[in-house]
């Protein structure tokens, strides 16, 4: 799908929010679990708190962890440094 070398918490973040809303089961779980609308995700998408609650999600389950690092060419790992970043509040 999406190719992301960039180490940017954020860059990686949004790549994993764009792949995690093209899987509907996902997306679904995603906004099921969390309890965010449609709308609100749009408005609130780019804020990092937002993001790593994202990857605390996928986290949470290694199969969409593993599906989504694959889709966008990281390593799993690389996802959970990212959100580590992002509760820092580093970029």
């Amino acid at each position: 799908m999406t190719r992301s070398n960039d180490s940017d918490p954020l860059v990686l973040a949004l790549a994993a929010l764009a792949a995690t809303l093209g899987d509907e089961r996902r997306a679904q779980r995603f906004l099921d679990l969390t309890g965010i609308g449609t709308e609100e995700l749009r408005a609130r998408a780019g804020e990092p708190g937002l993001l790593a609650a994202l990857l605390r999600f996928l986290e949470s389950y290694e199969p969409d962890l593993i599906a989504v690092a694959t889709a966008i060419d990281v390593k799993p790992q690389a996802l959970v440094e990212a959100r580590q970043q992002l509760e820092r509040g580093e970029r």
